[in-house]
């Protein structure tokens, strides 16, 4: 995933000589210059995770995993080694602070998603237990995996909150509260509202939006069936377990054949043994899937984004086209439509020709600033189009690279697996030839 950079300007962070101003002054400047991967300039990794005990916000104790989040130049040009990386600790909520506010920072870009919190489609062996270190070793991978997804994005890898997440243990949480992103977050109700009553819909994002459903209920699909192939094969491989030992009884009772029985029961005794590690291997392309799993709700918060700002500007031309109508009914004294302004007339009298004057300028300024208005929601709109098309089809080459990857990887893993049952089976051919 390293990529080679076009410039010698390598972000050197982290320096235990320096000071904490001169410290903090080299973290402005060492940000990657706009328009390139962090990654070219930024090694990361999420080395290990660490189980702790504390009191969360109510007082109570709970214990929680920390994982350590290590960076280093890319590139240093130093002949004296690899440096030293910088190192920090963060929590699983810390990497759903940042994600929330890359969500909200950038609502035209598929934010990448976050490994599960809790373990999601496991066959019956498999803990689901989120503290298992099964579990938080794949889950320290995933968030990895996060990191490097957005530090290899051309555009959230340049933001300079991401960049304290990775470099500024202490800081960070304040930096980006002080964002104010919270007071942007669009409500659920306003965005389902939007959905239902927007009247034209972009065709290509309704097309997106289905396309996603879709797609994620065939991965939900093809992760349940694999986690019932796991079940049967875990039964399987340990069920020959029961052939070595059938076969290490017989030959205490047998002289001529109980090497060879012997022999044999070793051969499947260890094929019963080997499943645990073929499952654990499994488990690493299931999340895989799992993470295009997530991404589909990644996809669909673009789309909801776009349906809001489309009703938006929905709103602002009906709101625009009132107010026209309005200045039209009096200036020509007719009304098209009841309103209660027109039977209060009828009840009260003609209001005066001050009266009118005074509705007709409001009207005029009502107007000029509701054109104004939809002039300015059709351009952000048009722009959110055009930003979120492009990273649209950045993520589709994506998708397709990685999981047409992920299921080649997956069948050879499969086709080894089949052929160490026949090597196996071979080799217990062999022992009882010999008998």
């Amino acid at each position: 995933m390293m990529a080679d950079s076009g410039s010698e300007d390598a972000a050197v962070i982290g320096n235990t000589d320096i000071s904490s101003a001169e410290a903090e002054n080299n973290l402005r400047n060492t940000m990657v210059e706009k328009g390139t991967s962090l990654l070219k300039k930024l090694e990361i990794t999420v080395s290990e995770a660490e189980k702790r005990t504390g009191k969360n916000s109510v007082n109570m104790q709970e214990t929680y995993t920390v994982y350590l989040i290590e960076t280093r130049p890319a590139d240093s040009g130093s002949e004296a080694g690899t440096p030293v990386p910088d190192m920090l600790w963060r929590r699983y909520s810390d990497f759903e602070l940042l994600r929330t506010y890359l969500l909200v920072t950038y609502p035209y870009v598929i934010i990448p998603p976050l490994p599960e919190k809790r373990a999601e489609f496991v066959w019956h062996k498999l803990s689901a237990d989120n503290l298992d270190p099964d579990f938080v070793e794949r889950r320290r991978v995933g968030l990895e995996n996060f990191l490097l997804r957005v530090a290899s994005h051309p555009l959230l890898s340049n933001d300079k909150i991401f960049f304290l997440f990775l470099t500024d243990e202490k800081g960070w949480r304040d930096a980006v509260l002080e964002t104010g992103f919270q007071d942007k977050v669009d409500s659920r109700l306003k965005s389902l509202s939007a959905s239902f009553r927007v009247k034209n819909p972009d065709k290509r994002f309704t097309a997106l939006k289905q396309y996603s459903d879709e797609l994620n209920a065939v991965i939900s699909q093809l992760l349940r069936v694999r986690a019932r192939v796991a079940d049967r094969l875990y039964g399987v491989y340990k069920v020959h377990g029961n052939y070595g030992r059938v076969f290490s009884e017989w030959s205490a009772i047998e002289k001529e054949m109980g090497d060879g029985l012997q022999s044999a029961g070793h051969h499947m005794d260890t094929y019963a043994a080997s499943i645990d590690d073929i499952l654990e291997e499994e488990e690493h392309y299931a999340d895989q899937l799992k993470e295009y799993l997530y991404y589909t709700e990644a996809v669909r918060s673009v789309c909801r984004k776009h349906e809001l700002l489309q009703y938006e500007v929905e709103m602002a031309a009906q709101d625009l086209a009132y107010k026209k109508q309005q200045r039209e009914e009096l200036v020509t004294g007719t009304v098209r439509v009841f309103s209660l302004k027109g039977m209060t007339s009828k009840l009260f009298g003609q209001e005066s020709q001050e009266q009118r004057e005074q509705r007709l300028a409001a009207l005029e300024q009502g107007i000029q600033e509701g054109e104004e208005l939809l002039k300015d929601k059709n351009h952000e709109c048009q722009e959110f189009v055009q930003s979120a098309w492009k990273d649209i089809e950045r993520f589709k080459e994506q998708k397709d690279r990685d999981l047409r990857e992920a299921l080649i990887s997956y069948a050879i893993m499969q086709i080894s697996m089949c052929k160490k049952g026949v090597q196996v089976w071979s080799n217990a051919k062999e022992c009882f030839n010999k008998m």
